[in-house]
């Protein structure tokens, strides 16, 4: 991939980046000529992201970042910007998994979702919102999920953060159209990728998570995360607010805008199998 004109010398933020979706957007925006702001809490993966990143060519600046941690975000978008002079876009892209029936979840473990997947987002987009406005060209591409478009039992942790991402993000872009700012946003609801969220999930008790994790990597891990960062990078050129990633999950928006609420019950027969 030869640079690109429209983010050449762009100032990406990825949150997330030492794995999956996160390191392959650092990969595709390092061949379009962007520079790089990552971070992640796994230092290792980062590192090796990072590696391949200045491989490339990409000028690269690293930070262990646990995006729950709102001073520590607020911290890192100011230090961004006096490191590079400029914030132009921002992927909201860390997250975590966690499956449990509300009856069964622990207080602490949907504190934790929400903490990471939707805090996270909001930590990172409010902190960095003031740059990207300045910049005069910016973005905020947030990483909702399928899961932000259609409810399923055993996921009502991830949903409420995943739904919350999206209400959240199309707000914010209404906001910044009314605003008149120069800045886009963009909500991702990736289906199945192929990363190791399933695998790095934590369970309610009674729940076989590394029987879930290998059935869902079986089975509903069909597209890479190459896939998911090109599909990404090229709905944030045509300014696009909302990006499906993967057949099902532009098959299940339709299905559940067509049935409304009577996906519940068909989704509740579909997963019974499935579920303790």
């Amino acid at each position: 991939m030869s640079k690109d004109a429209y983010f050449e010398n762009k100032v990406c933020v990825i949150t997330g980046a030492g794995s999956g979706i996160g390191r392959a957007l650092a990969e595709n925006l390092a061949k379009r000529g962007a520079k790089l702001a990552l971070s992640d809490i796994d230092t290792e993966g980062l590192a090796e992201t990072v590696r391949r990143c200045e491989t490339l060519g990409a000028e690269v600046k690293s930070d262990r970042i646990n995006v729950a941690e709102r001073e520590a975000v607020l911290l890192y978008a100011d230090a961004v910007n006096a490191h590079f002079g400029k914030v132009h876009q921002i992927y909201n892209n860390a997250g975590i998994a966690y499956h449990g029936d509300v009856i069964k979840s622990e207080f602490k473990d949907i504190e934790r979702i929400m903490d990471v997947d939707f805090w996270g987002v909001v930590n990172g987009t409010k902190a960095f919102l003031p740059y990207i406005i300045d910049s005069g060209a910016g973005h905020v591409i947030n990483v909702s999920s399928l899961f932000g478009l259609i409810a399923v039992p055993g996921q009502s942790a991830y949903n409420a953060a995943k739904f919350a991402v999206r209400g959240f993000t199309e707000s914010l872009r209404q906001e910044m159209l009314v605003g008149k700012h120069k800045v886009k946003v963009t909500c991702v609801h990736p289906g199945g990728i192929k990363t190791a969220v399933a695998r790095n999930a934590t369970w309610a008790e009674g729940i076989d998570g590394k029987k879930a994790a290998s059935m869902f990597d079986a089975k509903l891990a069909m597209h890479t995360p190459e896939m998911a960062a090109q599909t990404i990078t090229e709905g944030v050129r045509k300014g696009h607010g909302r990006v499906l990633i993967g057949w099902e999950a532009k098959l299940l928006d339709v299905f559940v805008r067509v049935t409304a609420s009577g996906y519940q019950r068909i989704a509740a027969v579909v997963n019974r199998p499935f579920l303790p």
